[in-house]
Order: structure tokens, then sequence, then C-alpha cells
């Protein structure tokens, strides 16, 4: 038998912890070897989860190889079920999902929870959507002052929809509620797709939702009537509803929808996801896709998205200080 000799055998272990210390990088180098989840942390057929289903085709298509991406809906607890399932996940970059303001920002503030914005590896903001009020187009109110009237003139009727307490959504309603001196009753669902077939079905008044969520269902045939953006100027999405300042309500309210995923990626398996969700936003023929969907986009790299995330954060600690968003 073949016999080592004493010098090979001395170097053996060095040899072994190079070997585990190549295997991380090794394995990741081959990323993706598995599907990839995608979560999204709100219904199927709303703004974040078409967002998702689109981008996921051209993120795994700038991934390259076989890289495959699965879309997973965890809805519930206003985004709080999908985020804090995105958090707890291993950081290996086969779990991977949207994170939505303000919920992921509010949350954490108005109660005990298992996640936080700075728990993610940001990925990328893809999505800046304006909040938006919508009624039933048959339903008599054309316009801010005539919904405020209505509301002033019947205490409590108009009930409203939302993706749930915390969402932009219901921060906007509230706002307008202080705004306008008047009462709305408050009705939250999992997701928009559940406040679009509430509002189709007229169980409730008034859609409180994005504007590119709300044209995406016009467009579906839904018969809607915009009375107003909550965004500084018009949308170029919708250049003839006119904003809540134009109208004398001071609200702006938007939702940003971005990629993240658990905290401590891989650094070659983070920069292989940040380029290719980058080159994804940037293919002509997704913001050609996400153009004829009503998503409006507007990509953000990682830290310009942790910027934003840490001023939205601070600015609704203070709101939350001041007027807690509560229905009561």
């Amino acid at each position: 038998m073949h016999r080592l000799s004493s010098h090979l055998r001395s170097l053996l272990p060095a040899f072994a912890l190079c070997a585990a210390a190549l295997a991380p990088g090794l394995a990741s180098a081959a990323y993706p070897e598995a599907p990839i989840k995608m979560i999204v942390a709100y219904a199927a057929g709303g703004g974040t989860d078409i967002t998702a289903r689109l981008l996921a085709q051209y993120t795994q298509k700038h991934l390259g190889g076989d890289a495959s991406i699965v879309v997973i809906n965890r809805p519930g607890a206003g985004g709080g079920i999908g985020f804090t399932e995105l958090t707890n996940a291993k950081p290996d970059g086969y779990t991977i999902g949207f994170i939505n303001t303000p919920n992921v920002l509010t949350i954490p503030i108005e109660r005990k929870s298992s996640f936080h914005w700075q728990n993610f590896d940001l990925i990328g903001n893809i999505v800046d959507d304006p909040g938006n009020f919508s009624v039933h187009a048959e339903t008599p109110i054309k316009n801010l002052a005539e919904l405020v009237a209505y509301a002033k003139a019947n205490p409590g009727k108009v009930t409203y929809g939302t993706t749930g307490i915390g969402s932009d959504d219901h921060l906007a309603a509230l706002m307008f509620e202080r705004a306008a001196g008047v009462k709305l009753t408050h009705v939250p669902f999992k997701g928009a797709a559940e406040v679009h077939n509430a509002i189709a079905s007229k169980q409730i008044m008034l859609a409180a939702m994005n504007i590119g969520e709300a044209l995406q269902y016009e467009k579906g045939g839904t018969p809607l009537r915009h009375l107003g953006q909550m965004s500084e100027k018009r949308s170029t999405l919708a250049p003839n509803v006119p904003t809540f300042k134009e109208q004398g309500f001071d609200v702006i309210m938007a939702s940003l929808r971005g990629v993240a995923a658990p905290r401590n990626l891989p650094p070659d398996v983070r920069e292989k996801l940040v380029n290719a969700v980058q080159k994804a936003v940037n293919d002509p023929e997704f913001r050609q896709k996400a153009a004829g969907y009503f998503a409006p986009i507007r990509y953000l790299a990682p830290t310009p998205y942790a910027a934003e995330l840490k001023t939205g954060e601070d600015d609704f600690r203070k709101l939350w200080q001041a007027n807690p968003w509560t229905d009561k």
C-alpha cells in the first residue's frame, strides 16, 4: 500500500481548511441552482402581485441559465405575515420578496413586530404609486368636495376599503378625514384585489387604492370614477385626474414597492440579484408591459432606497406620536 509522506500528511489539515473556506464561494458561484421563491405579502391580483409576476419573468431572464422565480402570496395583517416570513427565511438567495411602504415602516411603529426594514438586504425599489380615491361610476359623487358634503350630511355612512390598518390607503383616508372634518367608516381587506371586488360589487362606497391599480381595474372593465390622486403633481398615468392639493386637501401619499431578501446574503449572491433586478427594470420589454399594467416604475438602487426608507420611517414615527392611526 502506498503511504503518504509525513510532509504530505502534515499538509492535509491545511488543505481541508482551504476547501472549507472555498466551498461557500463555489456554491454561490453557480447561483441559482434551484427555484427562487418571491414572497408577495398581499393577495393575488393586486398591484404588487401583478408587478411581482412581471418582474420575476425578467429577473430570471437576466440571472441567466435555468433561473426560475416562483411568486408566493402570503396575505394578511396588512402585509405583516409576508414580511415576517421573508425576514425569517434563510439568507441564501432562494427567498426574496416585495416590501411595501408604508406598511413595512408603520407596522413596527404601531405594534410589536418580528420584522423591520433594516432586517432586510435591499435589492432595489421598483414602483412608486400615488394614492387615490375611487368610487363606482354609478355613484353620483364626482369630486372630493361632493364626497365631503355627502359625508357631513351622512356621518359614518361613507364606507371605504383599504389594504389594512397602517397601509398607505388607510393613513391617507385618516389624513383626509382630519383635513375635511368628516368621519368615514373603514373596511380593511387583505389586498387591493379584494378592495376592487368590493367596490365593483358596491359593497363599499369608496375604494382607497393606488392610482395605478385603479386604472388597471378600470381598463379591465370595472366602471370607476377617480376623485383625486395623492401626488404633488398629476401623474402621467392619469393626467386628467386632479390631485388632492388642487382640490384643497393637502394629502400626499404613495406606496413604494421594492424587492428585498433576508439580511446577510452572500455578497456575490446579493450582487447577482441587484444586477439582475436593475437589468430587468431597464429592459424595454419590461417597461412596455409595466406601462400596460399602469405600474409607475421608479427604480432605486439599494443605497438610495435605504435612505428613502429611513426618511419615511422618521416621518411616520412623528405622525404616530402626534396622531396614532387607529379607527377610533
